[in-house]
C-alpha cells in the first residue's frame, strides 16, 4: 500500500475523525487544530483542548501523534503541542448556573467518607486544569468547611448574590458558612429546598466546567430537588465493601434512576488497610463487594481508596489537599478523577453533543 502524501492538507484529512474528548466531534471541524506545518519528513501541530477534558490532555496529545506515526510511517517526527480552546459554559435549567457537568456525589447511608470523596474529586478535577465549583448540599451535617480548613463565613456581593469562598481558587459554598459551628439547622422540606434553590441560582459561581455536589447522605429529597432545578450530568456512589453499606448503596442508585439521574460510577471507600509496620493486607471491612455490585447493576466502578492514617489526619486537621501531595493516596483520588472524566469522554463520542451557541 503507497504512503499517503505528507503535507498539511493530508495530515487535516488523517484528523477528520479524531474526537473531541468534550463534544465527541471532529477536531477538525470544531477549529481545534492550528498551525499545521510540514518540514520535510517532519509533522507538527497544535491541538487545542478544553479545561473540562483536562485530565485527559496528556493522552489525547498521545493518541494524536499516534495516530499521525501510524499514517504517515515516513514521518521522522510528529510533534503536537497543546493549546487550550475557549468554549465558554452557557446557563443550564432555568436558574442561571453556568456549568458544563454537574456531579452530584452521594451515598446510602452516612459515615462511607461520601464528603473526603467528594471534595477529593473537585480537588483532583481542578489539580488537573478544570474549572471546578464545589457545592456542599448537606444543609444539615455539612462537613466540608472542616475537610478543607475553612470557617469564615460567606457574604453578599454588590448584585446581592452569594459570594463564594475561593479555596485554593476553587468556589466552595456550605451551610457551614453561615451558621456558627455546633448550631443545628432544624428545617422542613420547603427550607431545605429554598436552601439548595439559593446555592444554585444565587451563588456568583461564575462558569465552570465542573460542579461537584457533596449530597447529604441516604435517599431524601434533594436528589428530587436537584433533578427538579437542573440538568444533572449524573451521580456517583460512595460505599464502602460490607454487606450493609452496598445494600444502602444500591437503593441510593435506584433512586438516581428513578429521578433520571445517569449513574456515573462507584466508588469503594475504606477498601483495605495496608500495614505501615509490616505491610500485610487486611480487609477490614472485606473487599471487592462494590465492584462486583457495580458489574451487577452496569454501573462503571471508578476504583478504591484504602483506610489510611494520612487521609484520616488531612481532613481531621482541614488539610484535605494533602490527599494529593502525599504519594500514597494521590494515586487513588487521581484515578478516580480519571476514569470519571474518561467515562464521560466514552459517553459523548458515542453520542456526540454540539456546543451550545451563545444567544446575542
Amino acid at each position: 500500500m503507497a504512503e499517503s502524501p505528507l503535507t498539511a492538507a493530508s495530515v487535516t484529512a488523517a484528523l477528520q475523525d479524531f474526537r473531541d474528548p468534550e463534544t465527541g466531534l471532529s477536531v477538525i471541524q470544531q477549529d481545534q487544530v492550528r498551525d499545521i506545518r510540514v518540514e520535510g519528513n517532519r509533522i507538527a501541530l497544535t491541538l487545542a483542548l478544553t479545561t473540562h477534558s483536562a485530565p485527559l490532555w496528556k493522552e489525547t496529545q498521545q493518541a494524536c501523534a499516534q495516530l499521525l506515526q501510524t499514517r504517515f510511517p515516513q514521518a521522522a517526527a510528529v510533534d503536537v503541542q497543546l493549546a487550550v480552546h475557549e468554549r465558554p459554559a452557557l446557563a443550564i435549567g432555568q436558574i442561571g448556573l453556568k456549568a458544563k457537568s454537574v456531579i452530584a456525589v452521594g451515598s446510602g447511608k452516612g459515615g462511607v467518607g461520601k464528603s473526603t470523596v467528594a471534595a477529593s474529586i473537585a480537588l483532583g478535577l481542578k489539580r488537573a486544569g478544570c474549572r471546578v465549583g464545589l457545592m456542599d448540599a448537606d444543609v444539615y451535617g455539612p462537613s466540608i468547611p472542616q475537610l478543607i480548613g475553612v470557617h469564615q463565613r460567606a457574604e453578599a456581593d454588590e448584585n446581592k448574590r452569594i459570594r463564594p469562598i475561593d479555596f485554593e481558587g476553587m468556589p466552595v459554598i456550605s451551610m457551614g458558612f453561615f451558621v456558627p459551628p455546633g448550631e443545628a439547622v432544624v428545617w422542613r422540606g420547603p427550607m431545605l429546598h429554598g436552601a439548595i434553590m439559593q446555592f444554585l441560582r444565587d451563588t456568583n459561581w461564575g462558569e465552570l466546567d465542573y460542579l461537584i455536589i457533596d449530597m447529604p447522605p441516604g435517599t431524601g429529597d434533594i436528589a428530587l430537588t436537584l433533578s427538579q432545578l437542573l440538568p444533572l450530568t449524573g451521580a456517583v456512589i460512595v460505599c464502602t465493601p460490607q454487606d450493609v453499606a452496598l445494600l444502602d448503596a444500591v437503593k441510593a442508585i435506584a433512586m438516581f434512576r428513578k429521578v433520571n439521574i445517569p449513574v456515573l460510577g462507584m466508588v469503594e471507600n475504606m477498601s483495605y488497610f495496608l500495614c505501615p509496620d509490616n505491610g500485610k493486607r487486611y480487609d477490614i471491612f472485606g473487599h471487592g463487594g462494590a465492584k462486583k455490585r457495580a458489574t451487577e447493576l452496569d454501573v462503571p466502578f471508578l476504583g478504591e481508596v484504602p483506610i489510611q492514617m494520612q487521609i484520616r489526619i488531612n481532613g481531621d486537621e482541614g488539610r484535605l489537599a494533602g490527599n494529593f501531595t502525599d504519594d500514597q493516596s494521590a494515586q487513588f483520588f487521581e484515578a478516580i478523577c480519571h476514569r470519571l472524566i474518561k467515562n464521560l469522554s466514552a459517553s459523548v463520542s458515542e453520542k456526540p453533543k454540539l456546543p451550545s451557541l451563545t444567544v446575542l
